[in-house]
């Protein structure tokens, strides 16, 4: 399984993502901004404060995206 092992939050609301495998991908994070909890991350603020833990982007708050959609969702960048 992938997982993420550094990440860059952009302005644009995409990750930079680099995974275990060595692949630099990006991730558009947009559509979730309308989903549930995810609505927090509208905040630039707190989108910006993007960390890697347990193998997977997360924010303050307990929010997370797992590894998987991170990977199947992102394009290779």
């Amino acid at each position: 399984m992938e997982t993420v092992t550094c990440v860059i939050p952009r302005e644009d609301y995409f990750l930079e993502l680099w995974f275990n495998t060595g692949e630099h991908r990006l991730f558009d994070a947009r559509p979730y901004l309308e989903c549930g909890v995810f609505t927090q991350l509208k905040n630039v603020a707190l989108f910006k404060q993007a960390f890697i833990s347990l193998d997977t982007v997360c924010w303050p708050n307990d929010l997370d995206i797992a590894p998987e959609t991170l990977y199947d969702r992102s394009t290779p960048a």
